[in-house]
């Protein structure tokens, strides 16, 4: 009975271990197109909650990005913060 207590309590340790650290890890780039805003504010660095709205509010409003540097319309992104997450972004 002990073993199966073991074999029980190890799978759940495994399976809970395996969902913390996914959650850890954010992808390393995004589609700006399909991405939510949770994970806009996850992988662009300098893009917390209320930016990464703007961009999901902006696609909504204009259609999908065409290109990068499209998202200097979204107000509060510029030049500069492109530019730093240039290969984080994609837009296909």
């Amino acid at each position: 009975m002990n073993i199966v207590r073991f074999f029980i309590f190890s799978l759940c340790l495994s399976l809970f271990s395996s969902v913390l650290f996914s959650a850890e890890n954010p992808p390393s780039s995004v589609n700006i197109n399909t991405a939510n805003a949770e994970v806009l504010s996850q992988v662009l660095s300098g893009v917390g909650a209320s930016k990464a709205r703007a961009i999901v509010t902006y696609r909504k409003t204009y259609g999908e990005f065409k290109s990068v540097d499209d998202l200097m319309a979204v107000k509060g992104i510029g030049e500069s913060l492109i530019n730093k997450n240039r290969s984080r972004i994609k837009t296909e």
